[in-house]
């Protein structure tokens, strides 16, 4: 039985310092029918010699100014033919046999159209911080407290990205949690209990050093579903959320023994609990 096409699309901007191990993950899954798909925007630094090495592996690539990332992207899908989409930025990982356990997903479940896994925390060496164990998806959850859903573990089908019009380059750091939103307007998102990547945190990271803009985005999407900017019984609303969300994680088995360590050494890491 032929695998599922799965089409990963890698932006890129000055991160040769990551790139080389980002796409030795990608490559190393050995999965048989991959799309390799690198938009570059135009790095200074080694990325393009270090890109320039897997072009064996590589099905289409480009290396010039793009926009930002979210265009990129928007670039790379249209490009894509993949029966499955993902994007993983390139400074985070995938994990071993990831692509395999992710075709075993959808092939077993043949009306799913959209499934995240969940991710292990990682700093710019490479060091463990913690296993991020995630909760199903839930709206109420979801909206009142903050985007749970790993981006570099999340997969989805072709026709549900183009049902959905595909990401709204207007997004510059939550285009992610807009994608989801719309997803879940018209799609149940599963969610599977196993690590399919490894995402970096550290001080230089687009979304640690710009998260006062990522919060106004954010308001943004919620915007859309509340309809005003306080809505009525917002704080109890949220506190609810909040409850509910960590008596489920309590629950299932999501707090490693380590948590609260990690948080009071890794201070980026307190906002996303």
């Amino acid at each position: 039985m032929n695998s599922l096409k799965i089409s990963v699309v890698v932006p890129s901007f000055n991160q040769g310092r990551y790139l080389r191990k980002t796409l030795d993950s990608i490559v190393g899954q050995n999965y048989p029918n991959l799309e390799l798909i690198i938009m570059d925007g135009g790095s200074t630094d080694d990325s393009v010699s270090i890109i320039k090495e897997y072009e064996g592996h590589i099905a289409y690539w480009v290396s010039g100014p793009d926009g930002g990332q979210t265009p990129a992207l928007v670039a790379g899908f249209a490009r894509s033919t993949g029966d499955i989409q993902c994007w993983i930025n390139s400074d985070d990982l995938m994990k071993p046999g990831c692509l395999a356990e992710v075709d075993q997903f959808f092939r077993m479940n043949p009306s799913a159209q959209f499934v995240y896994g969940d991710t292990t925390w990682i700093d710019k060496e490479g060091n463990i911080l913690r296993e991020h164990r995630e909760i199903g998806f839930n709206f109420f959850v979801w909206m009142h407290t903050y985007n749970y859903i790993p981006g570099m573990s999340a997969y989805w089908r072709r026709e549900l990205y183009q049902k959905v019009g595909g990401l709204d380059a207007s997004f510059n750091l939550a285009m992610d949690a807009d994608l989801w939103a719309r997803f879940a307007e018209v799609t149940k998102p599963h969610h599977v209990r196993r690590s399919w990547s490894c995402m970096r945190y550290y001080p230089e990271q687009k979304n640690v050093a710009l998260r006062a803009a990522s919060t106004e985005e954010d308001n943004r999407i919620r915007l859309r579903y509340w309809k005003t900017d306080q809505p009525r019984f917002l704080s109890p609303k949220r506190a609810v959320a909040q409850a509910i969300r960590v008596s489920a994680r309590l629950l299932s088995g999501c707090y490693d023994l380590n948590y609260q360590r990690h948080l009071s050494t890794v201070p980026q890491l307190r906002a996303q609990r």
